[in-house]
């Protein structure tokens, strides 16, 4: 099944293939952290990694770690203090899906990969202004890649 995804280093819509793997086959390509986040829907711990960052005056692109689709410019990568990275908007809607999550007797918004079902972490509503939104994201979730001026 095709799905359209933006593609931000080409600032271009893409028609692109949805992403079907087996269990064996994720844990062949993921570590087993990435694995245990991305596929068990599990939590890394907080302050546990340090998010990528571009070389001084440079920018960068966080992608899923699972299929590589575009999620989070570094640009709206901000401080928290909650122990993950956190973003106040993602690249596209188009890139990702928002699940209603009630585990551990919590109510919350689970974001994942729109392309491959990733979870990524969750979205919470108390992030800056002007958007007001927190996209709480497991650095184990994320690749970084630094574009070139």
């Amino acid at each position: 099944m095709k799905i359209q995804i933006f593609n931000a280093v080409t600032n271009r819509i893409e028609e692109v293939e949805r992403i079907y793997k087996t269990d064996e086959e994720w844990r062949k390509i993921l570590t087993p952290e990435s694995y245990r986040v991305t596929r068990l829907k599990e939590t890394e711990k907080p302050y546990n990694a340090q998010c990528s960052i571009p070389k001084k005056g440079g920018r960068g692109i966080y992608r899923c770690v699972c299929c590589g689709t575009d999620l989070f410019r570094y640009e709206a990568k901000f401080e928290s203090g909650t122990g993950w990275p956190s973003f106040w908007e993602p690249v596209s809607e188009l890139n990702i899906k928002l699940k209603a999550d009630e585990s551990y007797g919590m109510k919350r918004i689970e974001l994942v990969c729109a392309r491959c079902d990733a979870h990524l972490g969750h979205v919470f509503e108390d992030g800056p202004p002007p958007i007001g939104k927190r996209y709480c994201i497991n650095q184990a979730a994320l690749n970084f890649f630094e574009i070139n001026k």
